[in-house]
């Protein structure tokens, strides 16, 4: 058990900047279960540069991890037990709203999101409801774990695309994000092409069962209304111009889904003409609804190497380090490792 109420932890503190300070470790409501931070995923930088409006500044970052419960609330209500491995969904639904009770609830106005409006997983400790927390089986490492919270996310997204077996997907972006919809995508039966201008990125979308792995600029389309371009097209990356792309990619009846986040303000050039005459359909993504327990369910199926998306770990000391990492693109899945010494 803890023997101290202070920890170290990682705090979005200034905008533009995370610091490594002194937070007390959390005490539990009636609820809630104490996880020990064993994996964290890097997944902040919309939070750093203080593009996403409902993040509360000073809050401890973290909103992809996995830990072991340390200990539970006598008055919570919960199938897990001391000493599980777990993975935890960041969304926390009001259960009133309109939304909530129509099986909507990632829509929630009221949406509390731990690592962005409440103290996440960037820390040794943090008390989260029990609600939020899912076993998850012996055979899944704890870095391949904290997995679960993205691949929930593109869950939902590849849902929204409607893959059909032998489907043609084009998927902008090989980041994290783009090679899980990528693995989802080939298991499901479609041919991926991916878009990707960082050469280690596409030889990582070759090894998760891309058929192509091309540059952006090697990217060309005829005419879609003659059937040229893509069944369904995703766009992982968040950026105006592969956003507008990836709707010029779209054959005549296809569906573009927008998984990247675009910086709040950002707009595109569409043209309605073009969405009318190509019968377009475009669908945007937001957050996990319903997704977790199948996202932890796959990563212990291993029909892909999940593994293989996290390049680097560092221990909360070397968080600096990590966060260098992390911005410089030059790894895919940064996880930060917070309980270990």
């Amino acid at each position: 058990m803890v023997g101290t109420d202070q920890m170290n932890v990682a705090s979005w503190e200034t905008k533009g900047k995370i610091d490594i300070i002194e937070k007390k470790i959390p005490a539990m409501k009636p609820g809630d279960v104490l996880i020990r931070v064993t994996s964290s995923g890097l997944c902040d930088l919309h939070i750093c540069h203080g593009e996403t409006p409902h993040a509360t500044p000073k809050v401890t970052i973290g909103h992809e991890f996995a830990g072991y419960v340390e200990s539970i609330h006598s008055e919570t209500k919960t199938t897990v037990a001391v000493g599980d491995l777990v993975a935890i969904d960041p969304n926390c639904p009001c259960h009133a709203c309109t939304f909530c009770r129509n099986k909507k609830y990632h829509l929630c106005p009221y949406l509390s999101c731990i690592g962005v409006s409440v103290n996440g997983g960037m820390a040794k400790y943090v008390a989260v409801p029990a609600t939020a927390v899912f076993a998850v089986p012996s055979s899944v490492s704890p870095e391949v774990a904290c997995l679960a919270e993205p691949l929930s996310c593109v869950i939902h997204a590849v849902d929204m695309g409607s893959i059909k077996s032998g489907d043609h997907v084009l998927i902008m972006g090989a980041g994290p994000i783009g090679l899980m919809t990528l693995g989802l995508c080939t298991t499901g039966g479609a041919s991926v092409t991916v878009a990707e201008p960082s050469e280690m990125r596409r030889g990582k979308a070759l090894e998760f069962g891309a058929v192509k792995a091309i540059h952006p600029q090697d990217l060309t389309i005829g005419d879609p209304c003659m059937g040229d371009g893509y069944d369904v097209v995703f766009e992982c990356v968040g950026r105006p111009e592969t956003m507008e792309r990836a709707v010029n990619c779209a054959k005549a009846g296809g569906t573009v889904v927008w998984v990247g986040v675009a910086k709040p303000g950002v707009t595109i050039p569409v043209s309605p003409f073009d969405v009318y005459r190509r019968e377009l359909t475009i669908k945007s993504t937001y957050t996990n609804p319903f997704g977790m327990e199948r996202a932890v369910k796959i990563l212990a199926e291993k029909k892909v190497n999940w593994s293989k998306l996290v390049t680097h770990t560092f221990t909360l000391d070397e968080f600096d380090k990590a966060w260098e990492v992390f911005t410089s693109g030059t790894g895919l899945k940064v996880c930060v490792r917070p309980s270990l010494e």
